[in-house]
């Protein structure tokens, strides 16, 4: 790990949390919103989205939304179904990476989220390890509908930056999307990117773990 590194703000999804994109993409396909990948991906969304991840519209707003893009009927229940379908699971190995690195950083969660994502992946954390929260893990958690800032713009780095009195060179930022990573080197936080197949407990924190 890059030396003199006091404080550690970890993305959630494909750093923490294990998510597959794909899973919600083929969902939206199988409900008849065939266009899904034109809508949404890892790298780019339309405005929908963007609102539902800085808290401009309501979970309410976001189903009425897609109700409309399919040629079909569809239900609530179907759409937070297929919408929570990239969210997979919590490795116990990273956790537990966590409680180690907490020891001697100062750790923070940045993430792109929506309301419904949060309630589905503290259930899954729940479930599977019996914790209510994932922020139980982290000295502070910033979430994007929280904030009403999302990644990559630079607003939301400054705001953790300024209200945590970091320094940007005694800061390391751990995302697996470039553009996030873009714009926190613009910022001279140091950054790693998690690139595919790549994890934190096996080509970052190895030796801790």
């Amino acid at each position: 790990m890059i030396k003199g590194i006091k404080h550690i703000i970890f993305d959630l999804g494909g750093v923490i949390l294990n998510i597959n994109y794909s899973l919600t993409e083929n969902a939206f396909k199988n409900l008849g919103i065939t266009n899904f990948n034109d809508l949404f991906t890892q790298l780019k969304q339309t405005s929908l989205f963007d609102q539902l991840e800085t808290g401009k519209i309501s979970k309410r707003d976001f189903i009425i939304a897609m109700q409309q893009w399919s040629p079909v009927p569809i239900t609530e229940s179907q759409i937070i179904e297929a919408w929570n379908a990239m969210l997979l699971d919590f490795p116990l190995v990273r956790l537990s990476l966590l409680q180690q690195l907490r020891l001697h950083h100062d750790l923070f969660l940045l993430s792109n989220t929506n309301i419904i994502h949060e309630e589905a992946f503290n259930n899954i954390l729940f479930n599977a390890h019996g914790m209510q929260s994932i922020g139980l893990f982290f000295d502070k958690v910033y979430y994007s509908h929280r904030l009403g800032l999302r990644k990559p713009n630079k607003d939301i780095f400054e705001y953790i930056l300024n209200e945590n009195n970091l320094k940007p060179e005694n800061t390391l930022f751990i995302d697996d999307s470039p553009q996030h990573i873009t714009t926190a080197k613009e910022l001279n936080i140091q950054t790693i990117h998690l690139t595919n197949g790549m994890t934190i407990e096996n080509d970052i924190f190895k030796k801790i773990n």
